[in-house]
């Protein structure tokens, strides 16, 4: 088949819920409301079982469809790569990313695989890196389902990539949240300086709070007010406290909307269906 006139199935892939949208291709290309599926996670198994068991169970009968993947945060590892001007060929990026990564998760690198964003000897990169066992699974699902998999992409990627024409500025704080997680990154100068993947146990704000403020005191400067892009559709009411030295810019912004496929509180107008997995 074609790929003009292959479907696009979207997915959103977390813990404890799938959101997916199906488009069809061709000349009036159409697409359909979007489907969460809630489920629980299973005991004694990996975090991403239970959500990718339900996933396959979901797209049954989508064959020949091109499949791109979200992956939730909860699945994924990241380090900053600081600028390196010696550092020029792929192959060179990629065993300096394996270092850093080696550096920060030592042996637990050993079963994941790696990817890594733009790089530039100026500028530097950030490094993301997910089960292998998780990428087995998913190249397995596609084939027993008859679909291509197009792309498998961290969620802090693709909201970074989304909006990333609206993330100036000499010093750019940018907050990916979700249910039971946080992804937090700094550029001081369009430079790399770091991300942070952390789970939230309590207070979203609180938390959020904190993990800014030790952000902003490793960036070696923080500025009177600093600003911070948020992107946090599952908590549509997240809000910082006055005076507190941060200022959240909204995300969407402007003239770009979140992607459809996107976790969300909304369920008007998707279909809502509940899987639940016990050990």
């Amino acid at each position: 088949m074609s790929p003009l006139w292959r479907d696009r199935i979207q997915i959103f892939l977390a813990p404890e819920r799938i959101d997916w949208v199906r488009a069809t291709r061709g000349f009036k290309p159409v697409q359909a409301a979007k489907v969460t599926v809630l489920c629980e996670p299973m005991q004694g198994a990996p975090l991403w079982q239970a959500a990718l068991q339900q996933l396959e169970k979901q797209l049954v009968g989508v064959s020949g469809s091109d499949l791109s993947i979200t992956l939730s945060n909860h699945f994924v590892r990241y380090v900053s790569l600081p600028p390196q001007a010696e550092i020029m060929t792929p192959e060179e990026v990629s065993a300096y990313a394996a270092f850093r990564m080696r550096e920060v998760y030592a042996e637990r690198v050993d079963a994941w695989v790696l990817s890594v964003s733009e790089w530039s000897p100026l500028t530097g990169a950030v490094c993301g890196a997910i089960p292998r066992d998780l990428m087995t699974e998913l190249e397995k699902m596609a084939a027993r389902l008859h679909c291509k998999l197009k792309e498998i992409e961290p969620y802090f990627a693709s909201v970074y990539d989304h909006w990333q024409k609206l993330l100036d500025g000499d010093k750019t704080y940018c907050a990916v949240v979700e249910t039971g997680r946080m992804c937090i990154s700094t550029q001081i100068g369009g430079v790399w300086h770091s991300i942070r993947n952390q789970r939230i146990a309590h207070s979203v704000a609180d938390e959020l709070l904190a993990a800014l403020d030790q952000e902003a005191v490793l960036s070696g400067n923080k500025a009177a007010v600093e600003q911070v892009f948020l992107f946090a559709p599952q908590h549509p009411d997240l809000t910082l406290p006055e005076n507190c030295g941060w200022l959240i810019v909204p995300l969407p912004a402007e003239k770009i909307p979140a992607l459809a496929y996107y976790p969300s509180t909304q369920i008007d107008g998707s279909r809502l269906n509940h899987a639940a997995f016990k050990a």
